[in-house]
């Protein structure tokens, strides 16, 4: 990876953090890292990497338990502990109905223009 690039990163200062007390705070979180994996296209470790600075509170407590009882894991898996921690039942329950609402249904909308 170019230096050049890596000058363009942002900093851990300027990523979104993560205290685990706001709602929402944990999809922020994995939209700017997958923004910044995807707009530097930073290799994966570098990323996983960062995580831990950019957890702050429970949620660093609860990050570096995590990462203690199962060591360096690829982002996917990351991600998903943490939706699996902090997507609250509701939420997924919003994100679900949102999502079969959208599906094509061929008997609804075979009158499409």
């Amino acid at each position: 990876m170019g230096q050049e690039i890596l000058k363009e990163v942002p900093k851990i200062e300027e990523c979104p953090h993560f205290s685990g007390e706001v709602e929402y705070g944990h999809m922020e979180l994995i939209r700017g890292i997958d923004m910044s994996n995807k707009d530097f296209q930073l290799l994966e470790r570098l990323v996983t990497a960062r995580l831990k600075t950019l957890f702050t509170e429970s949620a660093h407590g609860w990050y570096i338990k995590l990462r203690i009882a199962h060591g360096h894991q690829i982002l996917t898996w990351e991600k998903t502990q943490i939706l699996n921690k902090w997507a609250k039942d509701s939420w997924r329950l919003e994100v679900e109905t949102a999502f079969e609402s959208a599906k094509f249904n061929a008997e609804k909308d075979r009158d499409l223009p």
